[in-house]
């Protein structure tokens, strides 16, 4: 799908490479890493070592695994970016390239803020995904519980605090529910996705953004 919608959007598919393929991403501007989390890191080394930067968004790990001197690692919001020692960015990693998702994410941290001063509210999040999925709870539902943290740490010393409930059923793309509840009521904050194609979208606009980004460099 991520294919579909750069093609599209009148990109050039150079290589496509899944387990035990060729690894040669020479005539790629950007990759973009789609697979799991025992194979993320080591995808990312070999499409650096031939100088190409990457979209990643497999999450069941975390971009600081990567122990590389002269790197520069900065987070923005759920975004975690890798550079250089010339200020070339390298690695661009989201648990989710969705533009829905990321606007949940910003809804998700203003009402975490403001839950802050309400003791009587207790969250808990469930997420539901098709039963391929491999890590569990979803990177996603881990960055809300961490954006719910960072908002009370008095209170929540870690995401292991906040209840996640991981479902997985059918075909199902991924439904994300925050929920704040009391004795007097309850709040909900819900994402649903109706497919992956908001996913791919999400990816290809931030690796447009990064190709951009490689040519202002020069």
């Amino acid at each position: 799908m991520i294919e579909d919608v750069a093609i599209e959007r009148g990109h050039e598919i150079v290589a496509r490479i899944d387990a035990g393929d060729v690894f040669d991403l020479r005539d790629a501007d950007v990759a973009i890493e789609f697979t799991t989390p025992a194979t993320a890191k080591d995808n990312i080394l070999r499409a650096w070592a031939q100088g190409v930067p990457v979209i990643s968004g497999s999450t069941g790990w975390k971009p600081e695994e990567l122990k590389i001197e002269d790197l520069r690692l900065k987070i923005e919001g759920n975004k975690t970016i890798i550079s250089n020692e010339a200020g070339k960015v390298m690695l661009v990693w989201s648990s989710n390239y969705s533009v829905g998702v990321n606007i949940t994410f910003e809804l998700n941290k203003i009402l975490a803020q403001m839950m802050s001063t309400q003791p009587q509210y207790t969250p808990s999040i469930k997420e539901i995904h098709h039963i391929h999925k491999l890590d569990k709870p979803s990177g996603t539902a881990k960055t809300l519980a961490e954006q719910i943290q960072d908002a009370d740490l008095s209170k929540y010393r870690s995401i292991e605090d906040i209840q996640i409930e991981s479902i997985r059923e059918g075909e199902v793309p991924g439904t994300h529910i925050v929920t704040w509840d009391s004795e007097e009521d309850t709040i909900v904050l819900t994402h649903i996705a109706k497919g992956r194609r908001g996913f791919a979208l999400g990816a290809v606009l931030a690796a447009e953004s990064l190709a951009r980004q490689q040519h202002e460099i020069g």
